[in-house]
């Protein structure tokens, strides 16, 4: 594994490339090593009135820009995003930790979601309503909604900003995003793809900073007129209130603690083994990712079996070399909780099957960490994990699984594996959660809505539902 370099970090504000000079920073470590590989320049109160006023100036020139003009551009960005991969892909792994191929994977899926919505950007339509009235012409337009400031976690640096500003560029939104302080060289490469592509000055721009203090600025400042947020249940609440404050309307996407139903006539090898890989994919540090798998009393003893073993076969390492599969997690916050989180578990009465603890290595690396006969009393079943824990418990009818699976206030993503069609039905409509996958754990294209229900979060993102959040509806009645 060769040394690989690190980009340089900025702000990107109104075109320019803005390098920390006499601003504070943050560092950005890697993950696999503990070493500090940059530092990211932290906004200041006039570098977030300059991304304001930025933003209001070009929202005027982008809204007018023809759709095809604006699907050509974000085409090209798209394209060198692809020519690129590698080297985002790298970027990634060395600030966030996930092995390289997942990296990759997750580049080229950025990719798609700005060609997915540059087709969007053609397609948006009204409609003409007949009148009650003569010689009255009746037509309903939807128009870009104005600027929007947009706020992503360190998890997924590429996917989560794509989201957000290919269904915005397309609507015609300038942007300010605020990716997480992190992983900030990924967003940074997605910009400027853009930039060189040819987006105007000032429809893009990213900022990093105090959370607290950016989030505030922004949704507060009168510009701003649609915010969109994805990250943790607390903050989305906090967020939710300050875009209220300013009657602004907010697409949130917050946690999950996906439940598995596996029932007794299912595939159990594929369940279990598959399982096992979506489990532990991006160390479980992703929202949609199963975390209670929940088994028919008769095929339990099997699941456990085989999902032990699958999870066994895991190789742990640094995301840089080829055939890791489970990197480091993201840093000592989430090395911490893991290890909360199993200790008051096996506290309680539950039973540690494999992983548990931390390996002894330089990096955030914990081992991938199977539990069984975890109480209810214990925090794990209460508050979503975000890591490499899975809990596997028995369950009996159908009605006793849909009640543990809907039983928490996350509602994000469910599974469910069965042979029998109306078992698929019945938990297709029971489950209670934004996204279903029945007997697969791959659940996410860039055609599909992607959000979640209940303290998930509201609003979708991706699909042909994601475009109309950076859309309103303006009647319009003439004689």
């Amino acid at each position: 594994m060769k040394q690989q370099h690190y980009d340089s970090l900025y702000l990107f504000i109104n075109g320019t490339w803005l390098e920390a000079g006499s601003r504070d920073t943050a560092a950005v470590v890697n993950p696999a090593t503990e070493k500090t590989i940059g530092r990211v320049p932290l906004a200041t109160a006039d570098d977030l009135e300059l991304a304001l006023n930025a933003a209001n100036s070009s929202f005027n020139v982008w809204r007018n820009t023809v759709p095809a003009k604006r699907a050509q551009i974000m085409k090209d960005a798209a394209a060198l995003m692809r020519q690129r991969a590698e080297h985002i892909a790298t970027q990634m792994t060395l600030e966030e930790g996930k092995p390289l191929h997942e990296s990759r994977d997750e580049v080229l899926r950025a990719a798609e979601y700005f060609e997915w919505f540059a087709e969007e950007a053609r397609r948006i339509d009204g409609r003409v309503v007949p009148s009650n009235r003569p010689g009255v012409q009746q037509l309903v337009k939807r128009q870009a909604i104005g600027p929007v400031a947009a706020f992503t976690p360190w998890n997924f640096p590429a996917i989560t900003p794509a989201r957000k500003l290919a269904a915005a560029l397309a609507a015609g939104c300038s942007v300010i995003i605020k990716p997480g302080e992190e992983s900030p060289a990924t967003a940074l490469a997605l910009a400027r793809c853009l930039d060189e592509a040819g987006l105007p000055k000032g429809v893009l721009q990213v900022v990093f900073g105090v959370p607290d203090q950016v989030s505030a600025t922004l949704i507060a400042s009168p510009i701003i007129r649609k915010v969109a947020f994805t990250g943790s249940v607390p903050v989305g609440r906090l967020l939710s209130e300050r875009a209220a404050a300013g009657v602004k309307p907010i697409t949130l996407e917050l946690g999950g603690h996906g439940p598995v139903l596996v029932f007794d006539d299912a595939d159990i090898e594929a369940a279990a083994v598959g399982g096992a890989a979506n489990r532990f994919r991006g160390t479980g540090q992703i929202c949609i990712s199963s975390t209670r798998f929940l088994i028919q009393r008769s095929a339990y003893p099997q699941f456990v079996e085989q999902f032990v073993a699958a999870t066994k076969e895991l190789t742990i390492g640094d995301g840089l070399t080829e055939e890791v599969q489970v990197g480091p997690l993201a840093n000592q916050r989430q090395l911490d909780k893991m290890a909360s989180l199993v200790a008051d578990a096996v506290a309680q009465g539950a039973k540690v099957l494999t992983g548990g603890k931390r390996i002894d290595r330089p990096g955030y690396f914990f081992e991938p960490t199977v539990l069984i006969d975890v109480p209810m009393s214990a925090r794990i079943m209460h508050e979503e994990p975000f890591g490499p824990i899975a809990v596997l418990l028995p369950f009996d009818q159908l009605a006793d699984g849909l009640a543990e699976a809907n039983r928490l206030p996350y509602a994000l993503s469910a599974y469910a594996f069965t042979s029998n069609a109306r078992t698929a039905l019945d938990v297709g409509d029971g489950l209670e959660a934004g996204m279903i996958g029945i007997n697969q754990y791959r659940i996410i294209a860039t055609e599909l809505p992607f959000g979640g229900m209940k303290e998930s979060g509201h609003g979708s993102e991706g699909g042909t539902e994601g475009i109309g959040h950076y859309l309103t509806n303006k009647f319009i009645s003439q004689i």
